[in-house]
């Protein structure tokens, strides 16, 4: 474990040295689609002006972004008032204290932009047929219909100012509802999968999906003005960002997200289009073609995969032989990997952002630790069935310890070891795709993308490239199994795994 310490601090060390020496801003963005345009918007802009500044796109929800700025991860991300007085400076003794939210966010060297120059509220709605054949237009209708399927977003479902207060100021009677991905809400509402969802006012499929937003009657909602939330070292940055200040209004916010979700622009474009419109400006072409993304992202999650194979590879092997030649250090060894495998990967990821921040390495650290499990069993299940009588001859003729292991034990033990190793090659391949949700990138960017989009052409540009690349992981085992496991003790790796 010093050793994995050791590595993992180093490299969180390279790559501190790596941003601070190229002063890259880094600009986060939630996992819905206006949130992404700003944040891309942003970035654009501030490259046009000589700001080198990156895009980590939809990292999560409020909690995510607010803890990966306060933990410097990411510079700036766009939020909004709402969201800050009630989720993120909610029980702040400063704010409630000065009822300023600019000096309660000072206490965590964050700054809070001008207002973009739109309100982007938080409302319910539901199929505007259905609505109107129920005669439900407000909020406080829905207390008569308690048979209503109500979906939430997953994020709303746990905010101070989402569903439990909603329920509580408008006495609802409906007390149970299951969480949803944002974006399919709306494909939620139109197969009549559900009926009452919560939405975002400048939300382009209200109009694509005939939906109705329902009154706030009884004014619950906050406004929820658009901002950006940056570190207060950031000079120059701060300057640039003046020129956002009441830029956007919310007929045009609507447009943005209608382009992306109803027209199929990437966002690059959509940005690229609007920083033309509004400021003159000349953006580099840094999108690319489908190809050259696949590229990239085929290296990105390549490289995540090799990583953190080759570190679960030097621990897991030794791990695996001590499980081996111990049979009580084995029993907790293998009791402790099997506890990780059990926890979920999107859990595991959440645990190790507090740890290690987000980005490539904390995606790198919770594949490596659900790799150890394949690896250590079977390397300790194969150094055990080696007869005992064939161990205690080659003691008799005077081998010594390590050439018993090298010249017998693990040749005899390798078809298990690569099975093991396979096993975990191909668990990662799948498991990586998550990593983008911590902006890790690689296939999964696609992937998620496609989802917030409801696109299953960009969902395919992920999975079919990672199904791929699993697929030659296998064949590449099979190859080593030719080569490296002795003649008379081959065979097909796909009757352990």
């Amino acid at each position: 474990m010093k050793t994995i310490a050791v590595l993992t601090l180093l490299s969180l060390m390279n790559l501190g040295c790596t941003s601070a020496e190229q002063k890259i801003i880094l600009v986060g963005s939630k996992d819905f689609t206006e949130s992404v345009i700003i944040a891309e918007l942003v970035t654009q802009f501030l490259n046009a002006k000589g700001i080198a500044a990156e895009h980590k796109k939809g990292l999560g929800g409020t909690e995510v972004l607010w803890g990966a700025l306060k933990n410097r991860d990411i510079d700036i991300y766009p939020e909004y008032s709402g969201t800050i007085e009630k989720e993120i400076l909610n029980g702040n003794a400063e704010f409630e204290k000065t009822h300023s939210v600019d000096l309660a966010l000072a206490q965590f060297g964050v700054m809070k932009s001008a207002p973009l120059g739109f309100n982007d509220a938080y409302a319910l709605g539901m199929l505007d047929e259905k609505a109107q054949k129920l005669g439900i237009k407000s909020i406080s209708d829905l207390a008569q219909h308690p048979l209503l399927r109500i979906v939430f977003s997953n994020e709303f479902l746990s905010r101070e100012d989402g569903y439990k207060g909603l329920r509580e100021k408008y006495h609802l009677p409906q007390t149970e509802a299951r969480g949803i991905q944002h974006s399919y809400a709306y494909y939620g509402l139109s197969s009549d999968a559900l009926d009452v969802t919560d939405i975002y006012t400048t939300d382009a499929e209200i109009l694509k999906y005939s939906v109705r937003v329902l009154k706030d009657d009884q004014s619950f909602f906050p406004r929820y003005d658009a901002h950006l939330l940056y570190r207060d070292n950031l000079e120059k940055v701060s300057e640039a960002l003046n020129a956002f200040s009441g830029i956007i209004t919310t007929a045009e916010m609507m447009r943005l997200n209608s382009q992306m979700v109803n027209d199929g622009d990437s966002e690059y474009v959509v940005a690229s289009r609007f920083i033309k419109e509004k400021f003159q400006l000349k953006t580099r072409d840094t999108e690319g073609s489908a190809i050259s993304r696949m590229v990239r992202n085929g290296r990105e999650h390549l490289y995540m995969v090799l990583v953190s194979l080759a570190i679960a590879l030097a621990i897991g092997v030794p791990l695996g032989l001590w499980a081996a030649r111990s049979r009580r250090a084995g029993k907790i060894i293998l009791a402790s990997v099997g506890v990780i495998q059990t926890i979920p990967s999107l859990a595991l990821l959440v645990f190790m952002m507090p740890l290690f921040g987000i980005g490539t390495w904390p995606a790198i650290i919770a594949l490596f630790l659900y790799s150890l499990l394949p690896i250590v069993r079977q390397t300790s299940s194969g150094l055990r069935g080696i007869s005992r009588e064939l161990k205690e001859s080659a003691e008799v003729i005077g081998l010594s310890t390590s050439t018993i292991l090298f010249r017998i034990e693990i040749p005899l033990a390798s078809r298990d070891i690569l099975a093991g190793i396979k096993t975990a090659a191909i668990i990662n391949i799948g498991t990586a795709v998550l990593g983008a949700l911590i902006g890790a990138g690689g296939f999964g960017e696609a992937i998620l993308t496609g989802i917030r989009l409801n696109d299953p052409s960009l969902t395919l540009q992920g999975a079919l490239p990672a199904a791929l690349m699993a697929l030659m992981a296998q064949w590449f085992f099979d190859l080593l199994d030719r080569l490296l496991v002795p003649k008379g003790l081959r065979m097909s790796l796909t009757d352990y795994t």
